[in-house]
């Protein structure tokens, strides 16, 4: 994915509109792609890069808050700008509780919608680069032995390398071992940085039950 090449797709079934919110996107150096329907976009690849939608609430078949709903549905993460020319609060209420960056009504300042844009692009870059970071993350983890992992998981829990070793039955040195081993495959420079990392695995501690 390239951050260089942020896409904005702008969905409405006026052309002259989509055209003029296209040339306000270019000239500030945005790519963008337009649609005149719903069905449309869902039929297009989505961009590799960071993307935001621009798009009219109410269009003919499918709505803009329709779409939102499909996107949420198949866990497609795309910060959405609904505009219309027939806001109203129930339906603003309804688009920002469905996650919409804004909601502006016709007619909008162009500086608006500009900075409407660029915190819809500044989300999903953040969101893609969380992503990657946890991909990468859950690639190291996979790479630990069962009992690295069920020592990373016990103290990042709290527990101290003797608790460790009388709760699994091994040797204090062998856990103090296996936890160097843990730390470097994972690399993690510190307890804490170690701990960030189990937190987000959302790794959950099962001490033992000794008889």
């Amino acid at each position: 994915m390239s951050d260089a090449n942020p896409s904005v797709l702008i969905i409405d079934d006026d052309p002259e509109f989509r055209d003029s919110v296209a040339r306000l996107l270019r000239s500030v150096g945005l790519h963008t792609q337009q649609f005149s329907s719903v069905s449309d976009f869902f039929n297009a690849p989505p961009p590799d890069g960071p993307t935001c939608l621009v798009l009219d609430i109410r269009m003919p078949g499918r709505s803009g808050l329709e779409l939102q709903r499909d996107l949420a549905a198949a866990n497609r993460q795309v910060p959405t700008i609904f505009i219309t020319a027939h806001g109203d609060i129930p339906m603003t209420v309804q688009a920002m509780k469905g996650g919409a960056i804004e909601f502006l009504t016709k007619p909008f300042r162009d500086q608006e919608l500009l900075e409407a844009v660029q915190a819809g692009l500044a989300r999903d870059r953040a969101r893609r680069e969380s992503e990657k970071a946890l991909g990468e993350l859950r690639e190291r983890f996979d790479t630990l032995s069962s009992r690295e992992r069920e020592i990373m998981i016990q103290v990042t829990a709290g527990r101290l390398n003797k608790q460790i070793a009388d709760d699994i039955g091994i040797a204090e040195s062998t856990v103090k071992v296996h936890r160097t081993h843990l730390m470097r495959k994972m690399k993690a420079r510190s307890l804490p940085e170690l701990s960030r990392m189990a937190d987000m695995l959302k790794l959950a501690p099962e001490i033992p039950q000794r008889s």
